[in-house]
Protein backbone atom coordinates (compact mmCIF):
# COMPACT_ATOMS: atom_id res chain seq x y z
CA UNK A 1 0.00 0.00 0.00
CA UNK A 2 3.10 2.12 0.39
CA UNK A 3 4.46 1.65 -2.57
CA UNK A 4 1.39 2.51 -4.95
CA UNK A 5 1.53 5.72 -2.78
CA UNK A 6 5.30 6.83 -3.57
CA UNK A 7 4.28 5.84 -7.30
CA UNK A 8 1.80 8.23 -7.37
CA UNK A 9 3.89 11.18 -7.01
CA UNK A 10 6.31 10.11 -10.17
CA UNK A 11 3.04 9.06 -12.41
CA UNK A 12 2.14 13.01 -11.49
CA UNK A 13 5.74 14.48 -12.34
CA UNK A 14 6.02 12.93 -15.51
CA UNK A 15 2.55 13.37 -16.33
CA UNK A 16 3.02 17.49 -15.54
CA UNK A 17 6.60 16.57 -17.52
CA UNK A 18 4.93 15.35 -20.46
CA UNK A 19 2.25 17.90 -20.59
CA UNK A 20 4.89 20.90 -20.45
CA UNK A 21 6.95 19.24 -23.35
CA UNK A 22 4.08 18.61 -25.77
CA UNK A 23 2.87 22.35 -24.88
CA UNK A 24 6.85 23.58 -25.74
CA UNK A 25 6.47 21.31 -28.69
CA UNK A 26 2.72 23.22 -29.36
CA UNK A 27 4.18 26.80 -29.50
CA UNK A 28 7.39 26.27 -31.03
CA UNK A 29 4.73 24.30 -34.04
CA UNK A 30 2.63 27.41 -33.46
CA UNK A 31 5.46 30.02 -33.83
CA UNK A 32 6.55 28.43 -37.22
CA UNK A 33 2.95 28.26 -38.40
CA UNK A 34 2.76 32.10 -37.54
CA UNK A 35 6.00 32.33 -39.65
CA UNK A 36 4.74 31.08 -42.28
CA UNK A 37 1.61 32.93 -42.36
CA UNK A 38 3.59 35.99 -42.08
CA UNK A 39 5.90 34.94 -45.10
CA UNK A 40 2.57 34.39 -47.30
CA UNK A 41 0.67 37.09 -46.19
CA UNK A 42 4.29 39.73 -46.84
CA UNK A 43 5.03 37.65 -49.82
CA UNK A 44 5.03 40.49 -52.18
CA UNK A 45 6.99 43.09 -49.89
CA UNK A 46 9.37 40.53 -49.30
CA UNK A 47 9.63 39.70 -53.27
CA UNK A 48 9.95 43.53 -53.40
CA UNK A 49 12.68 43.96 -50.87
CA UNK A 50 14.91 41.44 -52.30
CA UNK A 51 14.97 42.70 -55.72
CA UNK A 52 15.77 46.17 -54.45
CA UNK A 53 18.35 45.55 -52.26
CA UNK A 54 19.91 42.78 -55.13
CA UNK A 55 19.44 46.19 -57.81
CA UNK A 56 20.89 48.56 -54.95
CA UNK A 57 23.91 46.28 -53.99
CA UNK A 58 24.68 45.70 -57.39
CA UNK A 59 24.94 49.48 -58.30
CA UNK A 60 27.19 49.82 -55.33
CA UNK A 61 29.36 46.72 -56.56
CA UNK A 62 29.88 48.62 -59.56
CA UNK A 63 31.71 51.43 -58.18
CA UNK A 64 34.46 49.28 -57.42
CA UNK A 65 37.72 50.36 -55.82
CA UNK A 66 40.90 49.18 -56.72
CA UNK A 67 44.69 49.32 -55.17
CA UNK A 68 48.06 50.47 -56.81
CA UNK A 69 50.85 49.37 -54.78
CA UNK A 70 54.46 51.64 -55.45
CA UNK A 71 57.66 50.00 -54.27
CA UNK A 72 60.22 52.04 -53.40
CA UNK A 73 63.82 52.54 -52.01
CA UNK A 74 64.68 55.85 -50.90
CA UNK A 75 68.41 56.70 -51.32
CA UNK A 76 71.04 58.66 -49.40
CA UNK A 77 69.09 58.38 -46.18
CA UNK A 78 65.89 60.03 -47.82
CA UNK A 79 63.07 58.59 -45.78
CA UNK A 80 62.17 61.35 -43.99
CA UNK A 81 61.58 63.12 -47.12
CA UNK A 82 59.81 60.39 -48.75
CA UNK A 83 57.46 60.33 -45.77
CA UNK A 84 56.47 63.80 -45.75
CA UNK A 85 55.93 64.09 -49.54
CA UNK A 86 53.34 61.35 -49.33
CA UNK A 87 52.15 62.93 -46.51
CA UNK A 88 52.37 66.52 -48.55
CA UNK A 89 50.02 64.33 -51.05
CA UNK A 90 47.82 63.02 -48.76
CA UNK A 91 46.91 66.60 -47.32
CA UNK A 92 46.28 67.71 -50.62
CA UNK A 93 44.09 65.27 -51.42
CA UNK A 94 41.68 65.32 -48.31
CA UNK A 95 41.60 69.45 -49.07
CA UNK A 96 40.55 68.30 -52.84
CA UNK A 97 43.33 70.71 -53.92
CA UNK A 98 43.20 70.25 -57.32
CA UNK A 99 45.44 73.33 -58.02
CA UNK A 100 48.54 71.44 -56.37
CA UNK A 101 47.69 68.21 -57.82
CA UNK A 102 47.57 69.41 -61.35
CA UNK A 103 50.99 71.51 -61.00
CA UNK A 104 52.94 68.69 -60.30
CA UNK A 105 50.90 66.82 -63.15
CA UNK A 106 48.31 64.68 -61.72
CA UNK A 107 45.14 65.61 -63.83
CA UNK A 108 43.20 62.34 -62.89
CA UNK A 109 40.41 62.60 -59.81
CA UNK A 110 40.23 58.99 -59.82
CA UNK A 111 42.21 59.30 -55.74
CA UNK A 112 40.86 58.21 -52.92
CA UNK A 113 43.78 58.01 -50.52
CA UNK A 114 47.16 57.98 -50.98
CA UNK A 115 49.55 55.98 -47.97
CA UNK A 116 52.67 55.00 -47.26
CA UNK A 117 54.32 52.20 -44.95
CA UNK A 118 57.24 50.42 -44.48
CA UNK A 119 57.93 46.91 -46.30
CA UNK A 120 58.85 45.04 -42.92
CA UNK A 121 61.79 42.71 -43.77
CA UNK A 122 64.21 42.71 -40.85
CA UNK A 123 66.69 40.15 -43.04
CA UNK A 124 67.27 43.62 -45.48
CA UNK A 125 67.52 45.41 -42.62
CA UNK A 126 69.84 43.60 -40.51
CA UNK A 127 72.20 43.49 -43.77
CA UNK A 128 71.26 46.75 -45.34
CA UNK A 129 74.88 48.34 -44.03
CA UNK A 130 77.37 44.93 -45.36
CA UNK A 131 79.33 45.46 -47.71
CA UNK A 132 82.66 43.48 -48.74
CA UNK A 133 84.51 45.10 -46.31
CA UNK A 134 82.36 43.85 -43.18
CA UNK A 135 79.96 41.00 -42.58
CA UNK A 136 76.89 40.76 -40.82
CA UNK A 137 77.80 40.00 -37.48
CA UNK A 138 79.90 43.13 -38.07
CA UNK A 139 77.14 45.55 -39.07
CA UNK A 140 75.60 48.44 -36.90
CA UNK A 141 72.31 47.47 -37.81
CA UNK A 142 72.76 43.65 -36.42
CA UNK A 143 74.39 45.09 -33.18
CA UNK A 144 71.51 47.24 -32.73
CA UNK A 145 69.00 44.96 -33.30
CA UNK A 146 70.79 42.57 -30.59
CA UNK A 147 70.18 45.37 -27.50
CA UNK A 148 66.81 46.16 -28.88
CA UNK A 149 65.99 42.22 -28.44
CA UNK A 150 67.06 41.80 -24.95
CA UNK A 151 66.05 45.41 -23.72
CA UNK A 152 62.33 45.40 -25.09
CA UNK A 153 59.80 43.16 -27.10
CA UNK A 154 61.25 42.15 -31.01
CA UNK A 155 57.98 42.62 -32.45
CA UNK A 156 57.22 45.51 -31.25
CA UNK A 157 60.47 47.18 -32.23
CA UNK A 158 60.49 45.33 -35.38
CA UNK A 159 56.85 47.15 -35.94
CA UNK A 160 57.73 50.82 -34.35
CA UNK A 161 57.35 54.06 -36.21
CA UNK A 162 60.92 54.87 -35.78
CA UNK A 163 62.59 51.85 -36.70
CA UNK A 164 60.25 50.93 -39.48
CA UNK A 165 61.59 54.31 -41.68
CA UNK A 166 65.04 52.01 -41.86
CA UNK A 167 63.57 49.35 -43.87
CA UNK A 168 64.85 49.53 -47.18
CA UNK A 169 61.91 49.13 -48.91
CA UNK A 170 58.63 51.28 -48.45
CA UNK A 171 54.92 50.87 -50.02
CA UNK A 172 53.26 53.77 -51.58
CA UNK A 173 49.54 52.47 -51.32
CA UNK A 174 47.33 54.48 -53.45
CA UNK A 175 43.09 53.86 -53.78
CA UNK A 176 41.21 54.21 -57.00
CA UNK A 177 37.61 54.77 -57.41
CA UNK A 178 38.19 53.52 -60.94
CA UNK A 179 41.17 51.68 -62.71
CA UNK A 180 44.21 53.80 -63.82
CA UNK A 181 47.29 53.96 -66.38
CA UNK A 182 50.97 54.46 -64.99
CA UNK A 183 50.62 57.60 -67.21
CA UNK A 184 47.47 59.10 -65.36
CA UNK A 185 49.09 58.85 -61.13
CA UNK A 186 52.09 56.68 -61.07
CA UNK A 187 54.60 58.45 -63.24
CA UNK A 188 53.42 62.12 -61.90
CA UNK A 189 53.87 60.93 -58.36
CA UNK A 190 57.81 59.19 -58.97
CA UNK A 191 58.58 62.59 -61.04
CA UNK A 192 57.23 64.41 -58.17
CA UNK A 193 59.29 62.77 -55.40
CA UNK A 194 62.41 62.99 -57.72
CA UNK A 195 62.03 66.47 -58.35
CA UNK A 196 64.50 67.49 -55.73
CA UNK A 197 67.24 69.76 -56.45
CA UNK A 198 69.51 69.39 -53.64
CA UNK A 199 68.93 65.78 -53.72
CA UNK A 200 69.28 65.75 -57.27
CA UNK A 201 73.15 67.30 -56.96
CA UNK A 202 73.51 64.62 -53.94
CA UNK A 203 73.05 61.79 -55.99
CA UNK A 204 75.14 62.82 -59.28
CA UNK A 205 78.17 63.48 -56.53
CA UNK A 206 77.20 59.98 -55.29
CA UNK A 207 77.71 58.30 -58.57
CA UNK A 208 80.77 59.93 -59.40
CA UNK A 209 82.28 59.18 -56.37
CA UNK A 210 81.16 55.69 -57.06
CA UNK A 211 82.79 55.48 -60.40
CA UNK A 212 85.88 57.03 -59.53
CA UNK A 213 86.23 54.73 -56.47
CA UNK A 214 85.80 51.49 -59.34
CA UNK A 215 88.33 53.07 -61.54
CA UNK A 216 90.95 52.98 -58.39
CA UNK A 217 90.04 49.41 -57.76
CA UNK A 218 90.58 47.69 -61.18
CA UNK A 219 94.04 49.93 -60.95
CA UNK A 220 94.91 48.21 -58.01
CA UNK A 221 93.18 44.83 -59.26
CA UNK A 222 95.94 45.68 -62.42
CA UNK A 223 98.77 46.44 -60.10
CA UNK A 224 98.35 43.11 -57.83
CA UNK A 225 97.74 41.10 -60.88
CA UNK A 226 101.23 42.58 -62.05
CA UNK A 227 102.79 41.44 -58.42
CA UNK A 228 101.62 38.25 -58.22
CA UNK A 229 103.14 37.78 -61.83
CA UNK A 230 106.55 39.05 -60.91
CA UNK A 231 106.86 36.89 -57.85
CA UNK A 232 105.95 34.11 -59.53
CA UNK A 233 108.41 34.72 -61.97
CA UNK A 234 111.41 35.15 -59.27
CA UNK A 235 110.05 32.25 -57.44
CA UNK A 236 110.22 30.07 -60.59
CA UNK A 237 113.85 31.51 -61.47
CA UNK A 238 114.85 30.70 -57.51
CA UNK A 239 113.41 27.27 -58.00
CA UNK A 240 115.46 26.87 -61.14
CA UNK A 241 118.79 27.79 -60.13
CA UNK A 242 118.91 26.74 -56.26
CA UNK A 243 116.41 23.42 -56.66
CA UNK A 244 114.25 24.49 -53.98
CA UNK A 245 111.42 24.00 -53.24
CA UNK A 246 109.28 26.85 -52.10
CA UNK A 247 106.82 27.16 -49.22
CA UNK A 248 103.53 29.01 -50.44
CA UNK A 249 102.83 29.80 -47.03
CA UNK A 250 105.45 31.75 -46.34
CA UNK A 251 104.97 34.23 -49.32
CA UNK A 252 102.68 36.88 -49.97
CA UNK A 253 100.47 35.44 -52.42
CA UNK A 254 97.15 34.15 -49.97
CA UNK A 255 97.06 38.20 -49.20
CA UNK A 256 97.54 39.27 -52.35
CA UNK A 257 94.81 37.07 -53.86
CA UNK A 258 92.24 37.97 -50.61
CA UNK A 259 93.05 41.28 -51.29
CA UNK A 260 92.38 40.85 -54.85
CA UNK A 261 89.38 38.87 -54.30
CA UNK A 262 87.95 41.87 -52.10
CA UNK A 263 88.54 44.04 -54.25
CA UNK A 264 86.41 42.58 -57.46
CA UNK A 265 83.71 42.09 -54.62
CA UNK A 266 83.39 45.87 -53.95
CA UNK A 267 83.38 46.60 -57.58
CA UNK A 268 80.68 44.05 -58.03
CA UNK A 269 78.64 46.13 -54.95
CA UNK A 270 79.48 49.17 -56.46
CA UNK A 271 77.81 48.44 -59.80
CA UNK A 272 74.18 47.69 -58.27
CA UNK A 273 74.91 50.26 -55.94
CA UNK A 274 74.96 52.48 -59.49
CA UNK A 275 72.06 51.00 -60.37
CA UNK A 276 69.92 51.79 -57.25
CA UNK A 277 71.55 55.60 -57.46
CA UNK A 278 70.03 56.04 -60.65
CA UNK A 279 66.95 58.20 -58.41
CA UNK A 280 66.60 59.20 -55.53
CA UNK A 281 63.74 57.75 -54.81
CA UNK A 282 63.88 54.15 -56.73
CA UNK A 283 61.00 52.46 -57.78
CA UNK A 284 61.20 49.02 -57.59
CA UNK A 285 58.14 47.30 -58.57
CA UNK A 286 54.65 49.06 -59.64
CA UNK A 287 51.45 46.89 -59.23
CA UNK A 288 47.92 48.69 -60.71
CA UNK A 289 44.58 48.16 -60.39
CA UNK A 290 44.23 45.44 -57.98
CA UNK A 291 40.18 44.75 -56.96
CA UNK A 292 39.39 45.45 -53.51
CA UNK A 293 37.50 42.74 -52.04
CA UNK A 294 37.82 43.19 -48.77
CA UNK A 295 35.11 43.71 -46.12
CA UNK A 296 31.52 44.42 -48.03
CA UNK A 297 33.58 45.30 -51.59
CA UNK A 298 31.91 43.33 -54.02
CA UNK A 299 29.08 41.64 -51.56
CA UNK A 300 26.95 44.08 -51.58
CA UNK A 301 24.49 42.82 -54.40
CA UNK A 302 23.80 39.95 -51.26
CA UNK A 303 23.99 41.76 -48.22
CA UNK A 304 21.52 44.30 -49.01
CA UNK A 305 18.62 42.18 -50.07
CA UNK A 306 19.07 39.98 -46.38
CA UNK A 307 19.50 43.06 -44.14
CA UNK A 308 16.39 44.84 -46.29
CA UNK A 309 14.44 41.29 -44.74
CA UNK A 310 15.94 41.32 -41.69
CA UNK A 311 14.67 45.25 -40.98
CA UNK A 312 11.24 44.39 -42.05
CA UNK A 313 10.90 41.27 -40.06
CA UNK A 314 12.47 43.68 -37.15
CA UNK A 315 9.88 46.60 -37.44
CA UNK A 316 7.36 44.29 -37.49
CA UNK A 317 7.94 42.01 -34.81
CA UNK A 318 8.53 45.55 -32.72
CA UNK A 319 5.09 47.04 -34.33
CA UNK A 320 3.17 43.92 -33.24
CA UNK A 321 4.85 44.21 -29.44
CA UNK A 322 4.03 47.51 -29.74
CA UNK A 323 0.02 46.90 -30.50
CA UNK A 324 -0.03 44.11 -27.70
CA UNK A 325 1.68 46.14 -25.33
CA UNK A 326 -1.23 49.12 -25.82
CA UNK A 327 -4.41 46.94 -25.94
CA UNK A 328 -2.94 45.28 -22.63
CA UNK A 329 -2.54 49.23 -21.34
CA UNK A 330 -6.05 49.72 -22.36
CA UNK A 331 -7.68 47.28 -20.97
CA UNK A 332 -6.38 47.91 -17.16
Amino acid sequence: MSTENQNIPEEIDLGILLKKINGFFGTVAFSIFKGILFLKKNSLILIALIVLGGVLGYYLDSENSYDTNIIVTPNLGGTDYLYSKIDLLASKLKENDKAFLMSIGIKSDKIALIEIEPVIDIYSFVNSGTTSENNTQNNPNFELMKLFAETSDINNVIKDKITSKNYLHHNIHIVTISKITEDEIVKPILKYLNTDEYFGKLLDVSRDNINNKMIKDEQLITQTDSLINTLTRNISNNNKSSNLVYNNEDNQFNQLFEFKNKLINEIAFKKIEIINLQLFIKDISTVINIKNTKGTNGKMKLILPFLFIFLFIFISIFISFYRKQSSKLNNI
